[in-house]
């Protein structure tokens, strides 16, 4: 073991959602450690500001605008990518979204707008990416972005955390498959994020003050998107070379608490 072996250098990495939040911070993160990144956000502009900020910080990134739902959208960005580098080594399956409500006011509509960007945009940058890696004969690593509600119950996110639940199984079962070929499958599970989407939500029944988090959160504080990079990297990087099927939470304490929270008075109580 060398603390070389944390550095990405000359890797290949497509993120995808990379435009901003948590993607753009696994994406940013990577190039600070050698990868040279593949920005894959459906908005253009998003997208290409990510991959501008990283080359202005002496990095190499390139924007491919791309719709994870859309398959041959998907196989021309792994196209591209693979003749713009000369290779693949990294696939970060960032691209999610979520809606506070009810299972009875989401409809069909919801159902299938939910199970399709959270679930079903799996399928494209998983195999064609891989099937990149394959053909490229050196392994590789491809990494999910779940979610903390994959692992517990979420009542009033019910089919995002099923689509979450299904991610944490399909990343497993992928691992075994993908074993032989030297492709190491593994997922981060983050929970509340300081990210636009929670700033957009403060003080609601979703984000909370920061008063509560700071109850509701062992560590006291919500994540960021450096702590969600910083799991990515090492996943990422030779550190983790025998570490696959594997789900990290990141997520400041939450799933280990259980439900149990600080009373103002600083001691741990249930359902307060």
């Amino acid at each position: 073991m060398d603390p070389s072996d944390i550095l990405l250098t000359d890797r290949v990495a497509i993120v995808t959602g990379a435009g901003q939040g948590i993607g753009e911070g696994i994406a940013r993160g990577f190039a600070r450690f050698g990868a040279r990144v593949v920005v894959a956000d459906k908005n253009a502009e998003t997208g290409e500001r990510t991959a501008a900020a990283i080359r202005e910080s002496g990095g190499d990134a390139l924007s491919i605008p791309t719709d994870v739902r859309e398959f041959e959208q998907v196989k021309a960005m792994v196209d591209q990518t693979v003749k713009h580098f000369g290779r693949l080594d990294i696939l970060v399956n960032n691209v999610g979204g979520v809606r506070y409500a009810s299972f009875l006011d989401l409809g069909q509509k919801g159902w299938g707008t939910h199970t399709r960007l959270n679930f079903d945009g799996l399928f494209g940058p998983t195999d064609a990416a891989v099937r990149a890696m394959i053909a490229g004969g050196r392994g590789g690593v491809v990494l999910n972005v779940a979610s903390i509600e994959a692992l517990r119950a979420a009542p009033m996110f019910s089919v995002y955390a099923a689509c979450k639940a299904g991610m944490v199984n399909f990343t497993r079962s992928l691992a075994l498959e993908l074993a032989d070929h030297g492709i190491r499958v593994n997922a981060i599970a983050p929970d509340i994020v300081d990210t636009p989407h929670l700033q957009a939500f403060e003080g609601s029944a979703t984000g909370g003050s920061r008063e509560a988090r700071e109850r509701g959160v062992p560590l006291r504080r919500a994540g960021t998107i450096e702590d969600c990079a910083n799991a990515c990297i090492f996943l990422a990087s030779a550190m983790a070379s025998y570490v696959t099927g594997v789900t990290l939470s990141v997520d400041g304490g939450t799933f280990a608490s259980s439900g149990w929270t600080r009373n103002p008075d600083g001691s741990w109580g249930l359902f307060h």
